[in-house]
């Protein structure tokens, strides 16, 4: 009896493992000539992942699987303007498939900024701040370009329209250690 009821136990939590599904709903919009990346992220089942698309991504922007497939990553330069409609599917390595359809907007230019400010580090060995952006409050990135930023403003001229972002900031000492992310702040696009 106690066989048998271990038997059931682990059926069921393989059963729960075995259904891979796909977190990421929403993927951000972006601008023609303005770097792209979004990352889609898939969770349960067994890996490796499989991953596939159905339909058109944005011109200019390729997709590939990140670390033992767990996610897979859209990025590159976007070179036309226009509405993409795709569907991403993963599999996972018992069979269990999740699928999500999106829709990407490239917009020819950026019409939008968003300006940003938060208050000054008190450390004494402070040698600039870097700011982030994420799609989902989960997958950052960094986007000021060619160093830190010196002061406590930063504009933000890649948002592209109809889009949400998250934005954070860090402290970095002049050893390059940064702290951690500061309270992150939501900003919609209209």
């Amino acid at each position: 009896m106690k066989w048998f009821v271990l038997f059931l136990s682990l059926f069921a939590s393989f059963q729960s493992f075995a259904n891979v599904s796909i977190t990421t709903k929403t993927l951000p919009n972006g601008t023609v000539g303005t770097s792209y990346t979004a990352t889609i992220n898939a969770n349960n089942g067994c890996t490796p992942y499989r991953w596939s698309i159905t339909g058109t991504l944005p011109a200019g922007v390729q997709s590939v699987a990140q670390g033992k497939e767990l996610s897979l990553t859209l990025s590159g330069t976007p070179t036309t303007a226009g509405t993409y409609k795709f569907s991403a599917t993963v599999t996972g390595c018992g069979g269990h498939q999740s699928l999500i359809s999106y829709t990407v907007v490239i917009q020819p230019v950026a019409v939008h900024v968003v300006n940003l400010s938060w208050n000054a580090s008190t450390s004494p060995n402070l040698a600039g701040y870097n700011m982030y952006r994420a799609p989902d409050g989960v997958n950052w990135q960094r986007i000021n370009s060619g160093g830190l930023i010196a002061s406590t403003l930063y504009s933000d001229s890649t948002a592209a329209n109809g889009s949400t972002y998250y934005y954070a900031a860090t402290a970095v000492n002049i050893s390059g250690e940064e702290s951690a992310k500061s309270t992150p702040i939501q900003v919609t696009i209209p």
